[in-house]
């Protein structure tokens, strides 16, 4: 299985975005020690499109949260654009991710009682942008998603495909270095989530660099790059179309080619004729049903004997009784 060091990395001539070497996260809980990430090396290219995948405690939400410098890790160095984050202080990792890093979230985050304008503007307030220019790159970022015609309206007032568009806008309004999403089409319904991976597309085709962390495979399969993780370490680093090959060898269905992994008692070379249910395991067969007991007086073909004249009265004796 190929990893971070064998995997992808960016070219000699291809600037690296992002760069971690040796990153390790501890949490104490007690006397406890989590390790969130155990010693992660990676590198992401300008405009590039990866996704970040893994079960519950893979270690991804960290890996999230050190990317957009909202957490420091424990050792290991962290390079943005070149420039050393790993041990900046509080101020200076604000002003990094106001300035170089946007984040979609998957519950759009928007303030409600302010429009799909003022929504967008904030970033730029922190920032030494004036109300004029701030307005008028708020005003692109939205038309850029194409909501144009909705700068005016309220978060109420918007459906959930048009609030992840208006968190969009408002991640790009700051021009950043690469765009976070985490689980951007997690609230969405399935047409919605088509427009929505349909945008990021499109924003990957002007230059954006785009960072996704999902746990959805129709939304990885968008990207150039699936990074894999678990327990805490990166598993498997490949190409969109590498890593689907090998994940569908993973889970393919055996074939009987596969007899050293039979089960005892399994027929290999009746395998293909045998029906297999959607459990996965060889379907039971159904046995016949056993005949009725026959009667002890009854002949080998199971017919009863012919009543003898003696039987004959005394059954007319006891029905008359």
């Amino acid at each position: 299985m190929r990893t971070a060091q064998n995997g992808p990395s960016p070219s000699a001539t291809e600037q690296a975005i992002i760069r971690l070497q040796q990153i390790r996260k501890i949490y104490k809980v007690g006397v406890e020690r989590i390790h969130a990430l155990a010693g992660v090396d990676l590198e992401i290219g300008a405009n590039e499109y990866v996704a970040i995948m893994g079960a519950s405690g893979s270690g991804k939400s960290t890996m999230l949260n050190i990317l957009g410098c909202l957490d420091r890790p424990t050792s290991g160095k962290y390079l943005l654009d070149g420039q050393l984050v790993s041990r900046m202080g509080s101020g200076a990792l604000a002003q990094v991710r106001n300035d170089r890093i946007g984040f979609v979230f998957q519950s759009f985050e928007l303030m409600a009682r302010a429009s799909a304008l003022k929504n967008v503007e904030l970033p730029l307030i922190y920032s030494n942008v004036g109300w004029w220019s701030r307005r008028k790159r708020a005003i692109h970022a939205l038309e850029r998603v194409g909501l144009g015609d909705r700068m005016s309206h309220r978060p109420n007032q918007l459906s959930g495909g048009q609030k992840q568009r208006v968190a969009v806008a408002r991640a790009l309004v700051t021009n950043p270095s690469i765009l976070l999403a985490d689980e951007p089409t997690g609230n969405l319904d399935s047409k919605t989530t088509v427009e929505i991976l349909a945008l990021f597309d499109q924003l990957h085709r002007e230059g954006q660099t785009i960072i996704i962390v999902t746990h959805e495979e129709e939304v990885a399969a968008h990207t150039q790059r699936i990074v894999r993780m678990r327990d805490g370490q990166i598993e498997s680093d490949l190409p969109v179309q590498e890593d689907k090959d090998q994940h569908s060898q993973e889970r393919r269905i055996p074939t009987s080619d596969d007899v050293s992994d039979a089960p005892s008692g399994f027929d290999a070379d009746n395998f293909d004729n045998e029906r297999i249910p959607d459990n996965g395991r060889p379907a039971t067969t159904t046995q016949a049903p056993e005949p009725e007991p026959r009667s002890p007086q009854s002949d080998e073909a199971g017919h009863e004997p012919t009543p003898t004249p003696a039987r004959a009265r005394w059954a007319s004796r006891g029905a008359s009784r």
